[in-house]
């Protein structure tokens, strides 16, 4: 079981729900703030497939974070937290994890609780840097990364340090990752393989092919064929501390 729905208190976040760990997690260039079996944990920004079941729970609650907002929420740099599950209590002091911990537990819906969490953290953090956003939102729209820089007035070499701190990897492997999660949400919809290599800013077919396996493990026939077998009907991307292949 998983569900998901749009945060109404942090901006560009979703709160998601799901029934034992299952499937694989693949990436999608967010980070996530996980309440399971009574422990916050992160699950950091993703290059590759990973089996859920790494993170060992009954049952999961989390709110997805928009691309290159979870380090402010953190404090830690995303390139440390890259391909990683950790505990919480790693990353900020122990008596501060504790008082989290226990107000967590004492909501009746934990969603709200990691809600509340990160809206007065980020609240805390101040105004958000405009640069991270800027920059999914034109790797989204397909811009090549030279054209970005120029865009937002650094170089190339600077926007890569500065996408390492926020979203975990430089600014190429983002571009591939949102490619991947728009050819995804398009194989989700029922469209032929050409129409969504097309659509989805891929150079042909066999260039799909190459990067799907690449960075979620699998063909894209298969991901469809496990999607349709799960029921999938959504264009949202499930978070990074979510299933997606069942």
């Amino acid at each position: 079981m998983y569900e998901e729905a749009p945060s109404r208190a942090v901006p560009g976040a979703v709160l998601w729900r799901a029934a034992g760990p299952g499937g694989v997690v693949l990436p999608d260039g967010c980070m996530d703030l996980i309440w399971t079996d009574g422990r916050l944990l992160v699950a950091g920004p993703d290059t590759g497939p990973h089996p859920a079941g790494e993170v060992p729970g009954r049952a999961f609650a989390g709110i997805r974070l928009a691309p290159g907002t979870a380090p402010a929420l953190l404090g830690v740099p995303a390139h440390e937290l890259r391909d990683r599950r950790v505990e919480l209590a790693d990353l900020w002091p122990g008596p501060e994890v504790r008082r989290l911990t226990g107000r967590t537990a004492a909501y009746e819906d934990p969603c709200a609780a990691l809600e509340a969490l990160a809206r007065t953290r980020l609240a805390a953090a101040g105004p958000p840097d405009p640069l991270p956003a800027e920059v999914t939102a034109r790797l989204r729209a397909g811009q090549p990364v030279a054209a970005i820089a120029r865009a937002v007035g650094l170089g190339e070499r600077q926007l890569r340090r500065r996408s390492l701190d926020a979203f975990g990897y430089g600014p190429r492997t983002l571009g591939r990752v949102l490619r991947l999660q728009r050819a995804l949400a398009l194989a989700r919809r029922g469209l032929p393989q050409a129409e969504v290599a097309c659509a989805a800013g891929y150079a042909d077919q066999a260039h799909l092919a190459r990067e799907v396996r690449a960075l979620a493990g699998i063909t894209l026939g298969a991901y469809t064929a496990s999607a349709v077998a799960a029921g999938a009907n959504s264009d949202t991307p499930q978070p990074s501390g979510s299933s997606t292949i069942a």
